[in-house]
């Protein structure tokens, strides 16, 4: 599975490098959150990759969604797809982009791809083991590197939003003892995780499954581990929940190394 989303991610890379070079114009979505030709083209070119591989396996991809098409998922396995993770990123001329393709089994992402076309590095893990990609101007891959988490060291590196940070976030590093943090866009904290440069990386705040899943599954596969504040596994699929929209993420922590759960939950009831 990962060998079609690697060449699905390198030529949807190549289309978003293009516009990304020659400019486009930014259109806004209901939710205000922006979207681009280069979002709509590479979403357009990762469907039909995956239609033709796996015509029987549900996609629920962003731009689809917004479209208001959302096929049954219901007991079923599925791909989780951001064509253009880190979309502000991209509209601000940074760097740090990705493209995310997951596959969902059971709720928890089992295989994934983030491909980082501006940056020539990719990202993917499934069964255990994850690696890093090293891509050429060419979009073909010139090294892989297998990759995995590190112990955490005494002075723990935290990750944050470059454009979503909060108040809470502090809160938690604070409450971790934590006092070095580095602000990076798009799914590409999960990976720096995986490759063992970073120790963990508290999200509050709305952040939706494709935006996270495909990292998420690199992490696991590199040893890592996603939970919520109440310290269980964060979950994929999440249809029918009242308080929220479909596909919605709660807040949650991801980590590099190992984490007791149990004192995740205790830190925060004692500091509600």
């Amino acid at each position: 599975m990962l060998e079609i989303f690697e060449k699905t991610a390198l030529e949807a890379g190549r289309v978003i490098i293009t516009i990304f070079e020659e400019g486009c114009a930014v259109a806004m979505k209901a939710d205000s959150s922006p979207v681009t030709r280069a979002d709509e083209e590479a979403e357009r070119i990762i469907l039909a990759h995956l239609a033709r591989s796996y015509p029987d396996i549900p996609v629920i991809a962003e731009e689809s969604v917004a479209a208001g098409q959302v096929p049954d998922i219901e007991g079923k396995a599925f791909f989780l797809v951001d064509p253009l993770d880190g979309t502000r990123e991209f509209v601000d001329r940074r760097r740090e982009f990705t493209v995310n393709i997951a596959y969902v089994e059971n709720g928890i992402p089992v295989a994934g791809i983030v491909y980082a076309p501006a940056l020539g590095v990719a990202f993917a893990g499934e069964a255990g083991h994850a690696e890093k990609l090293i891509v050429g101007t060419d979009f073909t891959v010139m090294e892989r590197v297998p990759i995995a988490v590190r112990e955490p060291p005494l002075n723990r590196l935290a990750l944050a939003s470059r454009s979503h940070n909060s108040p809470a976030t502090d809160k938690f590093l604070f409450e971790q003892a934590i006092s070095e943090c580095t602000n990076i866009g798009s799914s590409l904290k999960f990976c720096l995780l995986a490759e063992g440069k970073a120790d963990v990386y508290p999200r509050f705040g709305r952040t939706m499954e494709w935006d996270t899943a495909a990292g998420d599954a690199v992490l696991r596969a590199a040893g890592g581990t996603t939970v919520t504040v109440d310290g269980l596994p964060l979950t994929y699929g999440k249809t029918g929940v009242k308080a929220d929209f479909d596909f919605a993420n709660p807040d949650f922590i991801s980590w590099g190394g190992k984490v007791n759960p149990a004192r995740m939950r205790m830190t925060s009831e004692e500091n509600p």
